[in-house]
């Protein structure tokens, strides 16, 4: 049995065929170049995965159906993406289109968080689980819910968007009009703004730092590592900036779990490389403010292990 997986981005389109396993047998890429008409972005895809195909030396009645895991709110029922903020999609019937140019029997579509929650729930750090959450670290906050094996959306297919609870009432302005949210406070572009703040604050005070070493005085070279790497080698401004952090994503991590009590949440993006020193404290800190304390009966929370193949994997297995 064979599977296409296509994880959409606006930078590129990555497309591979997996197999019942969850095993990706082939895989490659294209630039998706964002700013153009949407038929010509799938008019790409579809290539890309007729090339995967043929090198495979398959033809397309052997694939059993394609995927696509596609930024904005996808409706799995239609097949329409309703909206993508970085792609030109509004309403737009992203899984006949593909069908149409590839020639597959069929097309699903997932919102990519929600993919790639898949991909952890079915080949991952929530393989086995009944329920699992995913979250991602990256430019914002993604989450994704798989219950019972099924990816939850909503009835609008708007759901799991779980960077947008407010942990701060009142608090940081978030690119979604609300103050407050999580994605604000606890993003890597949530901890950069942290780690600049927190530092000009130091400058103005007189308190040194190691950050300001590793970035040669420069805001504009602080990234989402430098906190980390100075608490690291014993820095103090270091070490309050990673705790703060730690502390505002262990709010979010707590109330998704007081809310799904999956077994499972996982925690993928840049921010995860840090492992332990993200993860020891982290549990400690959500573990304090979950409803339930039964040590027998308590989420795992664990780093994600799909990697970037998150996107394709998910997709693949949208029918599983």
């Amino acid at each position: 049995m064979y599977y296409l997986g296509i994880d959409l981005g606006g930078t590129n389109i990555a497309a591979g065929i997996v197999d019942e396993n969850c095993k990706i047998l082939i895989k490659g890429s294209v630039p998706t170049l964002s700013n153009r008409d949407g038929k010509l972005i799938i008019k790409d895809m579809a290539e890309l995965c007729k090339r995967l195909i043929a090198d495979m030396g398959l033809t397309v009645d052997d694939i059993e159906y394609a995927g696509i895991a596609t930024p904005g709110t996808a409706n799995s029922d239609t097949g329409v993406v309703e909206y993508a903020n970085n792609l030109p999609f509004v309403n737009f019937p992203i899984a006949d289109l593909l069908k149409e140019y590839l020639g597959v029997k069929k097309v699903l579509i997932e919102n990519d968080a929600n993919a790639a929650a898949k991909a952890e729930a079915v080949a991952g750090a929530a393989k086995g689980a009944k329920y699992s959450v995913m979250i991602t670290l990256g430019t914002g906050l993604g989450g994704g819910i798989v219950l019972d094996g099924k990816v939850y959306s909503g009835f609008n297919h708007a759901g799991a968007e779980l960077g947008h609870i407010v942990i701060h009432q009142d608090g940081k302005q978030c690119t979604c009009g609300r103050k407050g949210c999580w994605e604000t406070y606890s993003s890597a572009t949530g901890l950069v703004n942290m780690t600049k703040e927190r530092l000009v604050e130091a400058r103005a005070n007189g308190v040194k730092s190691l950050i300001d070493d590793m970035i040669e005085g420069d805001l504009n070279r602080v990234n989402a590592r430098v906190a980390f790497a100075a608490m690291k080698q014993g820095d103090e401004l270091g070490a309050k900036i990673v705790v703060e952090y730690i502390s505002y994503l262990a709010s979010g991590v707590a109330t998704i779990i007081n809310i799904f009590q999956p077994n499972v949440l996982s925690i993928g993006g840049g921010v995860c490389n840090e492992k332990d020193y993200l993860l020891v404290p982290l549990k400690e800190k959500v573990f304090a403010q979950t409803y339930t304390r039964d040590p027998k009966m308590q989420t795992e929370i664990k780093i994600a292990e799909m990697g970037n193949d998150a996107g394709i994997v998910g997709a693949a297995t949208l029918g599983f």
